[in-house]
């Protein structure tokens, strides 16, 4: 059986070192930081100012622990494990001088909580419930300063800025655009901009995702939602090949925002701007919510018991073309190709391009020039990348358009199929002369995988309903292959994944449990 791991290189296994942190035993490679060991061992130690992705400030002064036989607290960021160390965050020295840091960060910090964006997911409300002063010892007015523009889709909001240098570290070491500095000393410093620049790098979206505090936020989230009100769901963005790893947070069944998640295969901790917004087609209201089936001269609404059968009965001895779109999952995909093999015909897909933006300071992050989340899947499951996407079709197929992008298709290349049949989203006008509308979930709206550009197969699980009646689009073909006696129905998409992985060499011994939410790279390894 054909491997799925990841790519191994020989090693030297570093050497590892024993301590105990609030009384629980941890072995870490030399050279960990003591807040890096407190989360092998369970237990978060409060910080502002660390990030892994970035450089070590220790200048927030939260992660100070008490470390046995040290002569005084150290910053646990900025402070190695070592063997034999015992480390204490609960003790009264260290939970008195985390509470002098959050109050003085609160001293001039406005009490907006309530207008905050960050409300619910603020490290300092949390850190400040947690062990931070029970009431202000301050009677004098606190510090206003007015929120700036900072370009691209990023608000500074000055008055709660806790001077974490997140963002500066960011655009300085990821970044590599030198925007954002600390202006001023003391206790009136703030982040400023260099002269002439803005956060309009492809990449700077991030520093909304790093601010622990509500002083950065995303214009097009702004008052959107409390972050109570939310529900996440973890996904694979769409806007390119590479598949960064997301989280799309909906509410009342509206996609809200997109956000990164971690995954250092792939995208760290980072996702681009154009994915970042990217979501709104997912709320779009002209979506086709009941089977439509033609009577005479008109699309019907039909009942799924209907439009299945016709749709068998059209495609019963006709060859087929199918009109793939790249941002089909793997599951829809391999169905597609099975019904194919069963009628005979090809498959073919177009993909979108656009300039490459790549994140210098983590190694192989792109922007992609190829705008689809599964152009390297489609290919796998033997589909046809082309530039007209109708090209092969011949007179006398049956046309299947699923969810592809039908803008460039012209009267005439419909008039050479002996029927069409739209698997789809939306009804786009130029085929509303289909003989069978089909109606399916979007990717937001099922489960699923992607393959990236490098070969990993990753999985995306549904953040919302569909709209209607619409079905997931593995689960519609699935049906429709079973009305034509060429399989069973399927009710799981790790069902379909399952043939899949054993009948497709590089999907070989792969299953849904063993991706987990990291994702495994094909037979024959990355690219």
């Amino acid at each position: 059986m054909a491997t799925t791991a990841e790519p191994t290189t020989a090693v030297t296994q570093p050497k590892m070192v024993n301590l105990t942190i609030e009384g629980r035993p941890v072995s870490v490679p030399e050279g960990t930081s003591i807040l890096e060991a407190g989360k092998r061992a369970g237990v978060l130690i409060p910080h502002y100012c660390y990030h892994p992705a970035l450089s070590i400030a220790g200048n927030c002064r939260m992660c100070l622990v008490d470390v046995e036989k040290a002569p005084k607290l150290a910053p646990a960021c900025a402070t190695a494990a070592a063997e034999g160390q015992v480390v204490h965050i609960y003790t009264e020295k260290a939970l008195e001088a985390r509470k002098g840091v959050l109050e003085m960060l609160l001293i001039n910090h406005p009490l907006d909580c309530p207008i905050c964006d960050k409300s619910g997911e603020c490290e300092l409300q949390d850190f400040t419930y947690q062990e931070g002063p029970a009431e202000s010892r301050l009677r004098d007015p606190k510090r206003f300063n007015p929120v700036e523009d900072f370009g691209g889709d990023v608000l500074y909001t000055t008055s709660r800025c806790i001077l974490c240098t997140r963002c500066v570290r960011f655009m300085d070491e990821m970044a590599q655009d030198t925007v954002l500095n600390v202006t001023e000393r003391g206790d009136r410093a703030l982040i400023g901009k260099f002269e002439g620049k803005d956060l309009t790098h492809e990449w700077a979206g991030n520093v909304i995702d790093l601010c622990p505090v509500g002083a950065l936020l995303s214009k097009d989230s702004l008052n959107k939602a409390r972050s109570w009100e939310l529900d996440h769901a973890p996904s694979i963005c769409t806007g390119c090949s590479q598949g960064c790893n997301i989280s799309i947070d909906t509410r009342d069944n509206m996609v809200i925002r997109f956000r990164p998640r971690p995954n250092e295969h792939v995208n760290k901790y980072f996702m681009c701007d154009t994915g970042r917004l990217d979501y709104r087609w997912i709320n779009r209201q002209d979506r086709v919510e009941v089977p439509l089936v033609r009577r005479g001269e008109s699309l019907a609404a039909a009942d799924w018991d209907v439009a299945i059968p016709a749709t068998a009965a059209l495609l019963d001895g006709h060859r087929v073309f199918v009109a793939a779109s790249a941002n089909l999952s793997n599951e829809t995909l391999y169905l597609l190709s099975q019904l194919i093999r069963a009628n005979g015909g090809t498959g073919a897909f177009t993909v979108l391009t656009g300039p490459e933006a790549p994140l210098p300071g983590v190694p192989d992050l792109s922007l992609r020039a190829d705008r689809a989340a599964n152009g390297d899947g489609a290919t796998l499951l033997g589909f046809r990348r082309t530039a007209s996407l109708l090209d092969g079709l011949t007179a006398g197929d049956v046309l299947i358009v699923a969810d592809a992008d039908a803008a460039n298709i012209t009267p005439a290349q419909l008039a050479l199929a002996a029927a069409v049949i739209v698997i789809g989203t939306t009804l786009p006008e130029n085929l509303r002369t289909a003989a069978i509308v089909l109606p399916i979930a979007n990717h937001a709206e099922e489960d699923g995988t992607f393959t990236n550009l490098r070969g990993r197969v990753q999985r995306f699980y549904q953040a919302k309903a569909a709209p209607g009646m619409a079905r997931p689009s593995w689960w519609v073909v699935g049906d429709v292959l079973a009305a034509l006696g060429k399989g069973n129905a399927y009710y799981l998409a790790s069902e379909v994944f399952a043939a899949m992985a054993s009948d497709v060499s590089a999907f070989a011994g792969m299953t849904y449990d063993a991706l987990g939410m990291r994702g495994l790279v094909v037979s024959g390894g990355a690219k």
